[in-house]
C-alpha cells in the first residue's frame, strides 16, 4: 500500500513495481487518516508512508497502525532526510526510512526486504542517525519557538504568540542555542532545518 497526497509519486511508485511478479499495490491512500482505513480494509504486507500528509501526519498514522497491529510492515518513504524525521519515523514504528527518489531497483529491494521482516535504513539515512548520537531532544515549547524564530518574529512577538513574558522566551532560547550547540538564532534556525526539527512549510 501506498500513502502519499501526491498522485503523481503514487502512479511512479505503481509504475515501478507493476513488472515485479512478487509484488502488487493493493491500495493508494492521500492522507494518514485513510492509509489507517485502507490498512484495516486490505492487511498489505508492505506500507510505504509519505510522512507530511494533511489531515494526519505519516508519523501518527504509523504509531496508529502499529499500535493495533504491531506485525505491520511500514517503511517511511518522504523527501526529509533529517535525523529529526528519521527518528520520528523509526520510533512511530516504522521498519525503515527511504528518502524519496530512490531509484526504481533500490525501492523494489527495500519492499522485498521489509516484506522479509529486514529493517530498511539505507547508509546515507543510518549516517545521519548516527551524526547527531546521543540524542538531545528540544521540547514541544521549544521546537515552537524555534518556528516563530525561524518566520523572523523577535522575543516580544514571540512572547506574545505563547502567551508568556520576554524573560520566559529568552529562557527558552538559551535552552534551545545550548541543547542544539550554537551561538546565535540564525545559527538554530539552519541546524533545525538541517536537522528535520522545523520545517519551512510548518
Amino acid at each position: 500500500m501506498t500513502a502519499d497526497d501526491h498522485a503523481l509519486l503514487r502512479a511512479g511508485i505503481a509504475a515501478t513495481v507493476a513488472n515485479e511478479p512478487d509484488i502488487r499495490v493493493v491500495a493508494e491512500a492521500k492522507d494518514g487518516s485513510e492509509a489507517i482505513a485502507l490498512y484495516e480494509e486490505h492487511r498489505p504486507d508492505v506500507v510505504l508512508m509519505d510522512l507530511r500528509m494533511p489531515r494526519l501526519d505519516g508519523a501518527e498514522a504509523t504509531r496508529a497502525i502499529m499500535t493495533a497491529h504491531p506485525d505491520a510492515r511500514i517503511v517511511a518513504l518522504t523527501t526529509f532526510d533529517g535525523d529529526a524525521d528519521v527518528f520520528r519515523a523509526l520510533s512511530a514504528g516504522a521498519c525503515g526510512y527511504l528518502v524519496k527518489g530512490v531509484l526504481g531497483d533500490a525501492l523494489v529491494s527495500a519492499i522485498r526486504d521489509a516484506a522479509a521482516r529486514k529493517k530498511v535504513i539505507p547508509l546515507a539515512v543510518a549516517q545521519t542517525l548516527a551524526e547527531f548520537t546521543p540524542r538531545v531532544d528540544l521540547t514541544d515549547r521549544e521546537v515552537e519557538i524555534l518556528r516563530l524564530v525561524s518566520k523572523g518574529l523577535r522575543n516580544k512577538e514571540i512572547a506574545r504568540v505563547i502567551g508568556r513574558s520576554d524573560g520566559t522566551v529568552k529562557v527558552h532560547l538559551k535552552n534551545i542555542l545550548d541543547k542544539l550547540g550554537v551561538a546565535d538564532r540564525t545559527e538554530a534556525v539552519t541546524i533545525a532545518l538541517q536537522r528535520g526539527i522545523i520545517h519551512l512549510d510548518d
